[in-house]
């Protein structure tokens, strides 16, 4: 029987090409036919196939040496195709891998110098690799970059949002003004500190309540219908309403309310903030107060007297009524500034704005204008007697004497009255008529009413002219003194003169001096003409001094208010003294009882530096004013002067008779001189002479006179 199997040889040589086949298999299907290794392996084994060929074609058996250069060369040529075929596209790969892309760009595609073979290797697969890779890096890196943007902006947002809500949740807190938040049911769901402070409710009190609560119940239902019907069409309101507080007190405050609409533009809130405007609401009527009334006297002011009389003529023309305007000013006041100083003045001015006040009905305005003006409007009057009533009331209300800090202050008024609608259909007229005939009040001796009548306003140009004319006499030296003689009682010897003013006007003649008198005192140059009197009488003493050689004879000179309150009168008498050379004794200064009251004080004080010094006083026109009888215990005075109203009829009149003796007693007991004027006949002298009176002058004995013609007259020296 044959044996078939195969030897040992055979099958060891069969076992190494199942092997080889396996492992070539094994390496194709790990590599791949185009694998690069397999490409690198199966070139060296071809070189070395060829190395050896070669050295066997030339019949050379390579030693050692041959096998390390064979082996150092089959090296060498793997190192150069493994670089040529990988290692130079590895490196590039490298350096591909090194080279970052710029940020937000995309990384450019990776691309190998060498022709790509018909079946992609793993270079090729690499270098896809690296791209996809590459790429996925890109956009995740782009991807997470946008979100960290994304998430920096919503931080940022966030963060402004937070500060927004922590700046409102400040504001809300620390505002001053109060805050209330409601739902769209309008129940309060937040108020601030603010509030609390302002209403006295804590947030747990009203929380939950509507706003009406607070409401005092003053506000008018059509302002609450406003507010409503804003807030739903335009979506705010703001106003004045008022409130309660907890405590009951009542307050106006502002109030701005917003809605907040929600997505759905429905109202979801009502946002209301308001303020106390009790201090705003206290200045505003201060301020109107002292925009329409005075400030010293609380009175109705110039403006607010316009606006009343306007709406007075308005009112008085629909309901055919008559109105009556009284314009009142008071006589003498700036002499009463000018000697107790403007504080005592505006006191006075207060009291009698008091009294015009309690003098009139509720309904009547009692204006002030200014200064010592003062302005009466009387409503529904019925006619001239009842408004001739309530000014003769006035006028005598303010006759009386006012105590100011222990001061007896007494002030008349002259009182101009004109009628609604005879003596003027508009206010302006209507004031117009009523100053006239206050003017003329003024002119005709003060202390009286006048109504307006046409004549007047020609009366007041006149008076207007005649005051431009009285500057114009004293600097064009119009005015001239004349001297009527005052005789001794007993002796008839000559023993004074008394200096009377007298004004040639170059185009009327000689001017009575009850006309021009009275307004030079209200016009304020009495002043001036007095101390140009005073000067020229002392002057005059002088050239008759010279001419006689007789230094007793006296001038008496009459002194006017403004002239004794002046702060100089009494170093001009000085100076006039020491030029003319004059004796003190041989100047009498003559002064009116009303005159004196006005500040008996300083008159007292006053007329006692000029008794020190020597010159005579008299109390002129004695009996006729409102003097104290015990007040001539106290005057420095040396003389009283009978008033000819007293003196007239003396021979007749028991009554004039017997104030006539009452007075000479009175004045003997004192140790004063009685001088008497107005004697015009011979039963009066007589009369005069029995009750022992000292000086008689009047047109019996001789009638004023200028200088020169004096000087011829027989009684003269």
């Amino acid at each position: 029987m044959s044996d078939d199997r195969p030897d040992g040889d055979e099958r060891a040589a069969t076992g190494r090409r199942s092997r080889a086949v396996a492992v070539k298999a094994c390496l194709q299907r790990s590599l791949g036919p185009a694998s690069v290794v397999w490409r690198l392996v199966l070139a060296a084994v071809l070189w070395s196939a060829l190395v050896a060929a070669a050295l066997a074609w030339w019949g050379v058996q390579p030693p050692l040496l041959t096998h390390v250069l064979h082996t150092v060369l089959v090296a060498a040529g793997v190192v150069a195709l493994f670089y040529a075929g990988v290692g130079r596209h590895l490196w590039r790969i490298a350096r591909h891998l090194r080279t970052p892309s710029a940020p937000g760009q995309a990384p450019a595609a990776l691309r190998l110098r060498r022709r790509e073979p018909w079946r992609p290797d793993e270079l090729s697969h690499l270098v896809t690799a690296i791209g996809q890779m590459q790429q996925a890096q890109w956009q995740a890196a782009e991807t997470a970059r946008e979100r960290a943007h994304e998430l920096e902006r919503e931080l940022a947002q966030r963060q402004r949002i937070e500060s927004r809500l922590h700046v409102m949740a400040t504001v809300f807190e620390s505002s001053r003004e109060a805050i209330v938040i409601a739902d769209h049911a309008n129940r309060i769901i937040a108020v601030n500190e603010a509030f609390t402070r302002l209403t006295g409710y804590t947030p747990a009190e009203v929380l939950g309540r509507n706003p009406r609560m607070l409401s005092a119940g003053m506000t008018p239902s059509e302002v609450y219908q406003a507010m409503w019907r804003d807030l739903g069409a335009h979506g705010c309101w703001q106003g004045e309403i008022w409130d309660r507080r907890k405590d009951g007190s009542i307050y106006p405050k502002w109030l701005s309310i917003n809605t907040v609409r929600g997505p759905t533009g429905r109202i979801s809130h009502y946002v209301a903030i308001f303020s106390d405007i009790s201090e705003r609401k206290e200045a505003e009527e201060k301020i109107y107060h002292l925009a329409h009334h005075d400030s010293l006297t609380g009175l109705a002011n110039r403006m607010s007297l316009s606006l009343e009389l306007n709406v007075a003529v308005r009112q008085a023309a629909h309901n055919r009524q008559r109105l009556a305007l009284m314009f009142i000013d008071l006589d003498r006041f700036k002499e009463i500034n000018d000697v107790h100083g403007h504080d005592v003045g505006d006191r006075l001015l207060v009291a009698i704005a008091a009294r015009l006040r309690e003098a009139v009905r509720h309904g009547d305005t009692v204006a002030r204008l200014g200064g010592d003006e003062f302005v009466i409007l009387l409503r529904q009057v019925h006619g001239r007697d009842s408004a001739q009533q309530v000014a003769e009331k006035v006028r005598q209300a303010l006759e009386q004497p006012c105590d100011i800090d222990g001061l007896t202050l007494r002030t008349t008024a002259s009182i101009g009255l004109a009628l609604y609608p005879q003596d003027g259909e508009s206010a302006e007229q209507l004031m117009k008529s009523a100053d006239t005939a206050m003017y003329h009040a003024k002119a005709v001796g003060r202390n009286n009413l006048q109504f307006y009548t046409l004549g007047l306003e020609q009366a007041l140009l006149e008076r207007v002219q005649l005051v431009a004319d009285l500057r114009h006499a004293l600097v064009a030296e119009q005015f001239v003194l004349h001297y009527q003689p005052q005789f001794d009682a007993a002796t008839g010897r000559l023993d004074a003169v008394e200096a009377l003013l007298r004004w040639r006007h170059p185009a009327q003649g000689w001017v009575a001096p009850g006309r021009f008198i009275p307004v030079a005192e209200q016009s304020g140059l009495i002043g001036d003409i007095g101390a140009w009197v005073l000067g020229q009488a002392c002057r005059q003493w002088r050239q008759w001094y010279e001419q006689t050689g007789r230094p007793d004879l006296r001038v008496a000179v009459n002194l006017s208010a403004a002239q004794l309150a002046s702060d100089g009168f009494i170093e001009q008498v000085d100076h006039l003294l020491r030029w003319h050379g004059m004796p003190p004794e041989c100047l009498e200064l003559e002064i009116t009882e009303s005159m004196l009251m006005e500040d008996v004080e300083q008159n007292v004080e006053r007329l006692g530096a000029l008794r020190e010094r020597g010159v005579k006083l008299a109390i002129d026109d004695f009996g006729t004013g409102y003097s104290s009888l015990s007040y001539l215990r106290v005057l420095p005075i040396d003389a009283l002067k009978l008033d000819r109203s007293f003196v007239h009829g003396v021979e007749t009149d028991a009554g004039n008779a017997a104030i006539c003796k009452s007075i000479i007693a009175l004045a003997h007991n004192l140790g004063l001189h009685v001088v008497a004027e107005g004697v015009e006949t011979e039963a009066q002298r007589a009369f005069l002479l029995s009750q022992g009176c000292d000086r008689l002058q009047g047109y019996l004995l001789a009638r004023p006179m200028p200088p020169a013609e004096l000087r011829q007259h027989a009684a003269f020296p």
